[in-house]
């Protein structure tokens, strides 16, 4: 019998799939019962807390084969990319720098490409990392600057918190996020603060937008866009 699932803080799919014993995310996005939620948020990993999800039964399958031989059996599970673009002043990329990703125990050596990004398969299970930037060789002194990573928290366009999170990802200094899904009383005092207004002029100055400091359609679609998600 299937069985609705409440969305938390720090949930994605691809991390509630492998909770109820599912190897795809896709068997549950692309349930019937899921639908009206699929094109309310589009993206699966993006989704917001008190969301809700019909988690249908597993099906099972049958194989036949000979009982004197040994056979092997694959599992195909879906892949779960972090996608990292390190920017600098006017939104240029940082190329060649050299980096450490560090998810649960696992740390990796890597380079970012001429855009700045870095792409790397994690588990999908985890809710937070770091990245060590460890700066472009032979650019001068050596520095670094350690990135903490939640994984999972960044919320969807048309709520506050998730807009305060783009522009903060930016740059932009848009105002502090609790580990919290906001209040309905925080969400209306963040959205109406002079940090959170300043923010969005900016923005909305720097890419051609009305400034008005209202993150409308417009302003929402490309923060997406410039951000990536």
């Amino acid at each position: 019998m299937s069985t609705n699932y409440i969305v938390q803080q720090g949930d994605y799919l691809s991390k509630i799939a492998r909770a109820f014993g599912f190897a795809d995310y896709k068997t549950i996005w692309d349930a019937p019962e899921n639908q009206k939620l699929k094109d309310l948020r589009k993206n699966p990993n993006i989704l917001y807390p008190g969301d809700e999800l019909v988690i249908p039964d597993k099906q099972t399958r049958e194989e036949s084969r000979p009982t004197d031989k040994k056979h092997k059996f694959e599992v195909q599970e879906d892949k779960l990319m972090l996608q990292i673009v390190l920017l600098g002043l006017d939104n240029k990329p940082m190329s060649d720098h050299d980096c450490t990703l560090i998810v649960e125990t696992d740390n990796q050596d890597l380079t970012t490409k001429s855009d700045g990004a870095l792409e790397e398969e994690i588990p999908p299970t985890v809710a937070n990392g770091k990245l060590r930037d460890k700066g472009k060789p032979g650019s001068g002194p050596p520095t670094e600057r350690e990135i903490p990573l939640k994984i999972g928290y960044l919320h969807p366009k048309d709520t506050v918190s998730g807009q305060v999170a783009r522009l903060n990802n930016l740059g932009y200094n848009a105002g502090e996020l609790p580990d919290h899904p906001l209040t309905n009383t925080e969400a209306d005092t963040l959205g109406k603060s002079s940090q959170f207004l300043s923010a969005v002029e900016e923005f909305q100055c720097d890419f051609g937008l009305q400034v008005d400091g209202i993150c409308g359609k417009n302003t929402q679609t490309k923060l997406v866009e410039i951000h990536g998600c």
